[in-house]
């Protein structure tokens, strides 16, 4: 194939740049020619061979590189043109894509909805089950039976003891920061449990230490 039929079924950049090497190839081998027939010129100038021909095959070569470098300039335009096409191409192709996701988005925020307008009224529900066990519990102890008490720290933290999925690693802040509240009404100590976490130390207890132990170094 030569590169003018070459450079006639090229479509894509990648195909006018591989024409282009090729033409770059040439040329660059015609350029060394034209300095091998510009010597020969010269020995001919002083008898050492036929002026005419030489001159004529220099003429020839020199053509053949005003050539190459037109074909490498008109390959150059369709690259660049092709690139360009591309490139639109690829944003459509991408703009495409996002539109697909927003839509996919939209569902997943409705999905999210719903799914904290259940939670919602599953606390709500819980809340009403708290408060009703506490009114039974004020109960027990008055009727001196404490050992039908139920305990609903101990049962909110039973419920709430399973494994938790780990978050995604690039997370952005506000994900970040819908997951920690979501966590804090799992967590002991949470939105749901008031209570310090298991091992935490009591708050106040310091204080009143050192409070009293005032009082007591100032009586004595």
């Amino acid at each position: 194939m030569t590169h003018a039929e070459a450079l006639g079924k090229a479509r894509t950049a990648a195909d006018f740049a591989a024409v282009i090497a090729l033409l770059d190839t040439d040329i660059n081998h015609a350029v060394a020619h034209r300095r091998e027939l510009e010597q020969a010129e010269d020995r001919a100038v002083f008898g050492d061979g036929d002026l005419a021909a030489a001159r004529a095959a220099l003429d020839a070569c020199n053509d053949v590189i005003t050539v190459l470098e037109k074909t490498i300039c008109v390959a150059d335009t369709r690259r660049i043109e092709a690139a360009e096409s591309e490139a639109r191409a690829d944003i459509a192709a991408l703009g495409d894509e996002i539109a697909a996701k927003a839509a996919t988005l939209t569902e997943r925020w409705r999905s999210a909805r719903r799914l904290v307008e259940q939670l919602r009224q599953e606390l709500f529900e819980a809340d009403a089950l708290v408060r009703a066990i506490a009114t039974a519990n004020g109960l027990f102890d008055a009727a001196g039976v404490a050992e039908l008490k139920v305990n609903l720290t101990a049962t909110r933290r039973a419920a709430m003891a399973v494994a938790r999925a780990a978050a995604p690693a690039r997370l952005s802040r506000a994900g970040l920061h819908a997951d920690r509240l979501l966590l804090s009404l799992l967590a002991p100590g949470g939105a749901l449990d008031p209570r310090p976490q298991l091992g935490a130390p009591v708050a106040g207890v310091k204080t009143k230490f050192i409070a009293a132990s005032k009082t007591l170094s100032e009586r004595g």
